[in-house]
Formats: structure tokens, sequence, C-alpha cells
């Protein structure tokens, strides 16, 4: 091979590698418009429950809605539980539903967690994790907090407590 041939190969090589470059930072700049994001509907989906019949999100329309992603090897979702249940009963007769949803663990895995918390709220099993995928869940716990229509007014990443929650809780009440 020529030097002028192995020249050509060079630019195109890094032609190549400048495209993909240019498409990776575009990428990561452009957001994904099928995400779930605040302002619009949350994507309507249906779970078997951890003791009861599926819930289908569509459902709970009418009731403000916390739908909280998490899972038994996650600390904080272990410090964020008993916040969620006190501001579920304190709420349910105002039309609150808390609901949550467990990442891929089974019944054997998530039951004794609901227990020892005193859960009394759905726990809803995505074993499969496609509603973790489809709401594309990253870090956990995180939170979507949905109003009476089904509209997403805020999501929360981390560890919420009961005054967090109570505040957010007051905007999404029917």
């Amino acid at each position: 091979m020529d030097k002028s041939n192995r020249t050509y190969i060079r630019v195109a090589v890094l032609g190549v590698l400048l495209v993909a470059l240019v498409f990776a930072v575009y990428s990561s700049f452009v957001k994904d418009p099928n995400a779930v994001k605040v302002g619009r509907d949350a994507p309507n989906f249906s779970l078997e429950q951890l003791n009861g019949p599926s819930i289908t999100l569509s459902d709970l329309r009418g009731k403000g809605v916390v739908l909280n992603f998490w899972g038994t090897w996650c600390g904080p979702c272990k410090q964020e539980m008993p916040a969620l249940q006190k501001q579920y009963e304190a709420y349910k007769d105002k039309g609150l539903v808390v609901v949550g949803v467990n990442i891929g663990e089974s019944p054997i895995t998530v039951e004794p967690f609901v227990k020892q918390f005193g859960v009394t709220f759905p726990i809803l099993l995505d074993r499969e994790s496609q509603i973790t995928k489809l709401y594309r869940i990253g870090p956990i716990p995180t939170t979507f907090f949905i109003d009476p229509d089904g509209e997403v007014k805020e999501i929360f990443v981390g560890q919420l407590n009961e005054d967090m929650i109570a505040q957010k809780v007051a905007k999404i009440l029917p």
C-alpha cells in the first residue's frame, strides 16, 4: 500500500470517529422524547400486586398517586418506606394512593420487607423490570407524584422524608 492510500484510510477513519463523537455529544444533550416528564401523562401499565389482584395505573384516575420505585436491597428505600407509610395513612381518606413498585425481586424477598416495615399500601411486582424501563428509572428510590387527571406533577430521585412527601402530596390531592 502506498503512502497516499494510507492517508486516505486515516482520513476516512478519523472522519468516522468524528461523526461518532458528534453523534454521542448530540445524543447526550437531546432528551429522550419518550421519557416520562413533568407535565405529561404518566404512562399506563398493569402489574401484579404482592398480595392481591393486578393494579392498572389508569384505574387510579381521580386520586392523587405517589408512584415509588424501590428495592429491598436499597438503603435509602428502607429509610424512606416508613415515611411513605405514614403519609399514606394520613392522606388515604382524602384521595391519596401510594403505590410501591418493587424492581425485579420475587415475592419471597419482598414479603418479609413489607411486613418488617408494616406497609399497607399496594406493592406491585415488576419482576421483568418492564415498567422500570418504561419509566426510565435509574437510581432508586425514584418517586412520581401524579395528579387525579393522570399528569406527572413532580419526579423526585432520592430519599424522601415525611415533610417532603406531605408538601408534594398537597399538590396532587383531588
